[in-house]
């Protein structure tokens, strides 16, 4: 017998129906209720951001969330992902691809840019060149240095590299610099180098990455699951903080909360 499928409220649309949620598949698996469950054994409220350093909405995402987690009072966690494998997983096809979607996005970014306050200076196209090795170094360093906020650095250093300065993020020197940058003593970066293209790596970031794809409606990054008193609810991109703050009871107040006039 199949398990039962409980009704999910997606904003803009209303209630959906066991069977229409059923049909469409847009609800999580058991497991992954249990796992929301346990995640939400504490009153306070979680936020999940699924982020991978080639997607420029991703950093968009991360600063703000970044701002707001004390105003919001939320517990932020970071979950590094692989955009190649989520776009993949779902079906989903690169924007790039479509040269509407590319023209679009450089006159979305530039305007993004300026609103939220996240230096964004990009040519005139997307690069091409993947992030795997990026995430498996961005993953090693979440394994490793679980204290503290180097997670958060080193992520907003590689974002900064492909998004401001235009520099690589693919080769191991590149990624030495920026771990350098962020911080990181030269030895530990090389150890995390080492760790980033280990078996335990490469397996943790397919598992974040088949984590996010369970919630069967991610189709691209980021990717924000947040949890409220025993309910989740999902949002994609860099433009749902309005209604994200309706739905944990909280209240958006612009890109820059501690200045909510100021918009620079």
């Amino acid at each position: 017998m199949s398990p039962r499928v409980k009704p999910v409220t997606f904003f803009g649309i209303g209630n959906i129906s066991q069977k229409e949620i059923s049909n469409q598949q847009l609800h999580s698996s058991p497991q992954d209720k249990n796992k929301n469950t346990a995640r939400m054994s504490s009153s306070r409220k979680v936020v999940e951001l699924f982020y991978d350093v080639t997607s420029p909405y991703s950093w968009l995402a991360f600063e703000v969330l970044c701002r707001y987690r004390n105003v919001w009072n939320i517990n932020l966690k970071f979950k590094p992902a692989f955009l190649g494998g989520v776009i993949y997983g779902s079906g989903n096809h690169p924007p790039a691809l479509n040269p509407s979607k590319l023209l679009y996005m450089v006159s979305d970014l530039t305007l993004l840019s300026e609103y939220f306050g996240v230096p964004i200076f990009q040519k005139s196209y997307l690069p091409e060149k993947g992030s795997l090795n990026a995430m498996r170094f961005v993953t090693a360093v979440s394994e490793r240095e679980k204290q503290g906020d180097m997670l958060e650095r080193v992520s907003r250093e590689l974002w900064k590299r492909k998004w401001r300065s235009h520099k690589d993020i693919t080769q191991p020197t590149s990624l030495t610099e920026a771990g350098i940058e962020a911080g990181l003593p030269s030895n530990e970066v090389k150890e995390i180098l080492t760790l980033s293209a280990s078996q335990p790596i490469k397996d943790k970031l397919k598992s974040v990455t088949q984590e996010a794809l369970e919630y069967k409606c991610c189709f691209g990054l980021p990717f924000i699951v947040c949890h409220v008193n025993g309910k989740s609810e999902v949002f994609f991109g860099s433009d749902r903080f309005e209604v994200m703050a309706y739905f944990i009871g909280e209240k958006w107040m612009g890109p820059y909360p501690y200045n909510p006039i100021a918009q620079k």
